[in-house]
């Protein structure tokens, strides 16, 4: 089973995503914020990373940047899922190592779902 981290400081959100992820079969581990999300990414080394960049403690650029330092977590695709819009933003998160960059107002639960399979080559 893949196992999928969400680092999402909204609970609401973080709750639905959760269990779309997991009607879908894969194991979802959440953190709500930056420095927890990596904690868990170095521990539990996830096979994939859902990540906020407005969070409290470490933004979510700050994770991006942690994780790539980390021989053991910087494999880790990352899609950012945000409601950072700017070309800056998008650009500076795609250079940090994101594999996918998501708007949450341009996307549903399906096609954040359909992105993850996408990861898996599903």
């Amino acid at each position: 089973m893949k196992k999928i981290l969400f680092i999402e400081d909204e609970e609401s959100l973080q709750n639905v995503v959760k269990e779309t992820l997991k009607e879908n079969g894969y194991n979802v581990l959440s953190a709500l914020d930056g420095k927890k999300g990596i904690e868990i990414a170095k521990n539990e080394k996830p096979d994939l990373i859902l990540l906020d960049l407005i969070l409290p403690q470490k933004d979510g650029f700050e994770v991006l940047e942690a994780l790539k330092e980390n021989p053991n977590t910087a494999v880790i695709p990352v899609i950012v899922l945000t409601n950072l819009e700017g070309s800056a933003d998008i650009e500076k998160a795609l250079s940090l190592g994101a594999r996918t960059y998501l708007v949450k107002s341009n996307y549903s639960l399906d096609d954040v779902l359909l992105k993850v399979k996408n990861v898996f080559g599903e």
